[in-house]
């Protein structure tokens, strides 16, 4: 019974740490992207050691938008930087799928509007709302 106790604590300091973690980083790294990030190529060329970090980064967000689905937190855009710190094939499609959803686009610009930087610029205008 006291190990149930001690998991319930461990867990809900994570809870914590990542929802005031995502409150500070998500709308900094949302920020911080240039508002033509979705419709501009991308150099080919990156290090291997630049890989693993990104990837690995990008995994950790994912990760914790995913606790954060059902504890609090901003779980949706916080798996949404995540994927898009990551490196993977199929990415770009997956990008614009996800960004067809009206709500989450509306999100990503008022996180933006917020820090005083101009909306996010898609090469498509919104047709589906899922």
């Amino acid at each position: 019974m006291a190990g149930h106790s001690v998991l319930f604590m461990v867990m809900s300091g994570v809870s914590l740490v990542t929802f005031f973690g995502s409150l500070v980083a998500v709308p900094w790294i949302i920020g911080k992207m240039p508002a033509d990030y979705f419709i501009r190529s991308r150099p080919r060329h990156v290090s291997l050691l630049m890989l693993v970090v990104r990837n690995g980064l990008g995994f950790v967000f994912v990760a914790a938008g995913m606790v954060m689905l059902v504890t609090p937190g901003q779980g949706l855009l916080t798996i949404l930087v995540g994927l898009l710190i990551m490196s993977f094939p199929g990415k770009r499609r997956l990008q614009r799928r996800l960004l067809m959803v009206k709500g989450l686009r509306k999100a990503l610009d008022w996180v933006r509007r917020r820090q005083g930087r101009p909306p996010m610029m898609f090469d498509r205008p919104d047709k589906t709302d899922f």
